[in-house]
């Protein structure tokens, strides 16, 4: 047991990543039935939808869940009304600060779990109220910092009292046997669970993450401020090119509009925005999402040589 699993009330300390257009009701529901906390990933999407993907989970679930609020989010102020208003477990938030958000949330009884890239936001967010924070490295897929998990994590755990989930780089025990020697109490994972096979994603998403292998990835968006990993194609090529061009975030931000749905859904492999972590390599078999975690922590508890499970 560590602070997280009794926090949350959840069997094992591992988080699914709230990954735009994947992480919708039937992942989420799926990771918290096999013992984590599954997450709603709002990304660009409005109140009514996550009211609706709210709904639709807790007919299938009875187990902590939770949301997650991209913060540029132009509905954003609408959406953190809804998260208080139906009472989620936990929220967790990424791309700006919640501080806004903090007392509504906290009034209503939710956990409170910002990402976050550096060891100034999260004694930031420890200020502010935060219960735990995600450091997630720059091996992770979609928006990224410039940290690695390997230096992130530690520095984080020795620099706020709050517990610590670890994020980036992490498919299997020996990424969660590392995190918790590295000082993490919990780990968030994303692209392993982009191959398991409750994910509701074209088979094309899970067939690029399986196919990967360790340079498949590359980070667009250096030169707006925004960087993304994902894995490389036609569009990638085409974007780094803009880059290099000196292309401003005006038109890069033009041209890969509807790309994700292009991946999620239609599963476009040349024009579709694939976000994958580093870690991608290492996924190369599809699974339940149950038999993911339990593997994964048969495993951890192997190398850290105690059980990290409730």
């Amino acid at each position: 047991m560590t602070r997280i699993t009794d926090l949350l009330g959840i069997k094992y300390p591992i988080f699914q990543g709230g990954m735009a257009w994947v992480a919708d009701y039937h992942i989420a529901s799926a990771v918290s039935e096999a013992g984590g906390l599954g997450i709603i990933g709002v990304g660009g999407a409005d109140e009514v939808w996550l009211k609706d993907q709210i709904a639709k989970c807790r007919e299938v679930t009875d187990k902590p869940f939770g949301v997650n609020l991209m913060l540029m989010n132009p509905r954003a102020d609408a959406i953190a009304e809804v998260i208080a208003q139906e009472k989620v477990k936990v929220v967790t938030t990424g791309a700006g600060s919640p501080e806004k958000y903090m007392k509504m949330w906290k009034d209503a009884g939710i956990i409170v779990i910002p990402v976050i890239a550096s060891v100034a936001y999260a004694k930031r967010m420890e200020r502010c109220g935060a219960d735990a924070v995600v450091a997630e490295g720059t091996e992770s897929g979609g928006h990224i910092g410039e940290a690695t998990t390997m230096v992130l994590v530690p520095q984080v755990a020795d620099a706020v009292s709050i517990p610590v989930v670890a994020a980036g780089g992490i498919a299997d025990g020996r990424g969660v046997a590392a995190s918790f020697m590295l000082g993490a109490e919990a780990v968030q994972c994303g692209t392993v669970f982009c191959a398991s096979d409750e994910v509701h994603i074209h088979q094309n998403y899970k067939d690029m993450v399986l196919k990967a292998n360790d340079t498949s990835t590359k980070v667009t968006g250096r030169s707006t401020g925004h960087p993304v990993r994902q894995i490389r194609n036609r569009l990638t090529s085409k974007y780094l090119e803009l880059e290099a061009q000196g292309a401003g975030l005006e038109e890069l931000e033009k041209f890969t509009v509807g790309s994700l749905r292009r991946a999620v859904v239609d599963g476009d492999t040349k024009e579709g925005t694939f976000m994958a972590g580093q870690i991608a390599g290492m996924v190369n078999e599809q699974r339940p999402v149950k038999t993911i975690i339990e593997q994964m922590f048969v495993k951890a508890d192997e190398l850290v040589g105690r059980k990290l499970e409730v």
